[in-house]
């Protein structure tokens, strides 16, 4: 079995060195044992392990949810259906997401539409609208 340095495992997942330590902080990545000198040896495993993290974190998935794919990932006797659920919740949210900012858009490009750079702020239609108790 390869043994990889923290700097080695990082270049080879496409990481910066401190999301290596941040992750292995938050329990995302088993503690790695040492070497004499004090260097973490992580497996050639962890590799694989933080491609899969940062490749969900892509996607949209918090590190809590992360966590819970990487133990249903470990749990043989999972089914795909749980993987697949928690796949339906994450782009239900990122659909009620693009929807708040396609409103956001909207309003923005309306209130844009409205200014004509103005010459004081004080009859500034983004900033009166922005002032608005509603």
């Amino acid at each position: 079995m390869t043994a990889l340095t923290i700097g080695h495992l990082a270049k080879e997942a496409g990481v910066n060195l401190e999301t290596v330590r941040y992750y292995e902080r938050r329990g995302l990545l088993p503690r790695p044992p040492r070497s004499p000198s004090g260097y973490r040896l992580f497996p050639a495993e962890s590799r694989k392990r933080l491609r899969f993290i940062r490749r969900a974190q892509e996607l949209g998935f918090s590190l809590r949810e992360i966590r819970e794919l990487l133990s249903l990932r470990l749990a043989h006797s999972t089914d795909g259906a749980a993987v697949r659920r928690r796949a339906e919740a994450k782009l239900a949210d990122i659909e009620a997401k693009i929807k708040t900012l396609e409103s956001m858009k909207r309003t923005l490009r309306k209130l844009t539409n409205a200014c004509a750079g103005c010459r004081t702020t004080s009859e500034c239609p983004i900033l009166e609208s922005l002032d608005r108790e509603e």
